[in-house]
């Protein structure tokens, strides 16, 4: 299969996906721990894919580099209310600076 071919399969399985969702039950979203738990779960899913992608090498193994560097960076930009955009800059230059020394 190509790329191209494996993208189009992703975009069908998710828009299935996605439409399997408007087939759930209105009494299983009304259910008080389902109401609950599922507003959480977009922040638990790009937490993890961060986590994943700053911390661990292409072996599954843990690292500290450049890019726990940037993700410290935008971390702090963050705690200081910066603005998106920035939030990206301050992670993107702090990443390269720390690979260009490295």
């Amino acid at each position: 299969m190509t790329a191209w071919g494996t993208v189009l399969a992703a975009c069908a399985l998710a828009y299935l996906l996605k439409l399997c969702g408007y087939l759930v039950p209105e009494r299983v979203l009304e259910i008080p721990w389902v109401s609950r738990v599922t507003p959480l779960l977009p922040v638990a899913l790009l937490s993890s894919l961060v986590v994943t992608q700053a911390f661990l090498s292409p072996s599954g193994t843990f690292v500290l580099d450049a890019r726990a560097a940037g993700v410290a960076a935008a971390v702090v930009a963050l705690l200081l209310r910066a603005p998106f955009l920035l939030v990206v800059a301050v992670a993107a230059v702090t990443a390269a600076l720390v690979r260009l020394w490295t």
